[in-house]
């Protein structure tokens, strides 16, 4: 017969989130120049996909503007600043982040907004958070590391503030998004898949190395 007097069990020891660059903090930190580049993570922003069909894009479109408070993006650009902002990813297809909010409540707010608490949802919305890293890559040299890795026309007249494209960079695929052209040089965030988030980080730094920015 079980012994009531058992004491109860020790909780569980409490797992903090990781991402995916985090063991590479102290490395960015460590080879990042103001005077050519800096490598950072960005941690746990908030990533939420939505799809569309044709037929619902007309009125996905209005619904999700009326969340982000601007418009859903043409093809190769971002709409909204800081808090969410969308990216066009392909036709009927965009990537909503937000850095301010979790994976969870992002998806819950927008299949909200799409009309999901009153019958079935204008398109399909998956928390994706964990699917990809976002580096931020910034100073006088970026452009230039990010030439060295990839055949994309980074020149300010073909790519700027405000626009995204989904490349090869150093045989990776990934999302280069231009956030800003600041007096200290231009300002990327680089959405990588997770599993070869490690590896872009480490080509990044060690292409920082011996990126020297032009005059």
């Amino acid at each position: 017969m079980m012994d009531e007097t058992q004491t109860a069990r020790d909780p569980l020891p409490r797992i903090e989130p990781r991402s995916p660059a985090d063991h590479l903090a102290g490395a960015c930190a460590a080879a990042s120049s103001p005077a050519r580049a800096t490598v950072r993570e960005l941690q746990f922003l908030a990533q939420v996909e939505l799809r569309v069909n044709e037929e619902d894009e007309q009125a996905a479109a209005r619904m999700a503007g009326e969340f982000l408070g601007c418009e859903l993006p043409p093809p190769g650009r971002v709409t909204g600043r800081g808090s969410p902002y969308a990216l066009w990813c392909g036709p009927g297809w965009y990537l909503i982040v937000d850095p301010n909010a979790t994976g969870r409540g992002l998806h819950t707010a927008l299949s909200t907004a799409l009309g999901g608490e009153y019958g079935s949802l204008c398109g399909s919305v998956v928390d994706v958070s964990a699917q990809r890293a976002i580096l931020e890559l910034s100073g006088p040299a970026a452009r230039d590391v990010l030439a060295h890795g990839c055949t994309l026309d980074l020149h300010p007249r073909a790519f700027g503030p405000g626009d995204y494209a989904q490349t090869l960079l150093a045989k990776a695929t990934v999302g280069i998004h231009q956030t800003a052209e600041t007096d200290d040089g231009p300002v990327y965030r680089l959405l990588v898949r997770s599993s070869f988030t490690d590896y872009l980080v480490r080509w990044l730094l060690d292409a920082t190395e011996w990126c020297t920015p032009v005059d």
